[in-house]
């Protein structure tokens, strides 16, 4: 069981370290809000998305959907259209200073960005599927349920912490300087990996 857990934590904690648009989107609403609490709604829906990938990759069912060639393309057609979109969002929002009341995106529109990032990202789930899923074939019982648990519990408290950072850098920014930095630089980001999946869709067609 030992060896389960800290194989899911160290597993888990490489593949999310890494930038990808769901860090960069979580820090940036952590650099937006007013109080930390106001991070909450894009904290608990992108945890509870990589929670459902991670089941998902362990007992293989999304290997399942991903040989499916026309889901395959679905997938990643409708996560470059809402990469384009959602990064246009960013980039001509107005920053708001910490010391403003709100966050920059309203809780049901970070929800849903959230889990737009998460799970309209064909790469993070065929990472997810694996890396994690194939690791979690050595185990049974208990050791897979503690590497499955373990490799869950790492993204929340990444994404918790994730939006801590982002909530001190914004607290520092009074002007709201940092946060025009901040989106822009968010906004550049994900539209590059629009651009890489794009490639990635024509290669594969």
């Amino acid at each position: 069981m030992l060896e389960a857990v800290l194989h899911g934590f160290v597993l888990a904690l490489g593949l999310i370290l890494p930038l990808g648009v769901q860090n960069v989107f979580v820090f940036n609403q952590g650099a937006s809000a007013s109080k930390w609490t106001g991070t909450l709604p894009v904290v608990v829906a992108a945890s509870l998305c990589d929670s459902l990938l991670i089941l998902m990759a362990v007992y293989g069912v999304s290997l399942l959907l991903l040989t499916m060639a026309w889901l395959k393309m679905t997938l990643f057609a409708a996560g470059i259209l809402f990469l384009i979109y959602m990064g246009w969002s960013i980039w001509t929002s107005a920053p708001k200073p910490a010391s403003s009341d709100g966050v920059k995106l309203p809780a049901r529109k970070q929800v849903l960005f959230a889990i737009s990032v998460s799970l309209l990202n064909p790469h993070a789930i065929m990472d997810t599927v694996g890396v994690i899923g194939t690791s979690a074939l050595r185990y049974e019982g208990n050791a897979k349920w503690g590497f499955t648990v373990t490799t869950m519990a790492v993204s929340w408290l990444w994404f918790a912490s994730l939006a801590t950072a982002g909530r001190w850098v914004g607290s520092l920014d009074r002007a709201g300087g940092i946060l025009n930095l901040i989106n822009k630089i968010s906004a550049i980001v994900i539209w590059i990996v629009a651009i890489y999946m794009t490639v990635q869709l024509i290669v594969s067609s």
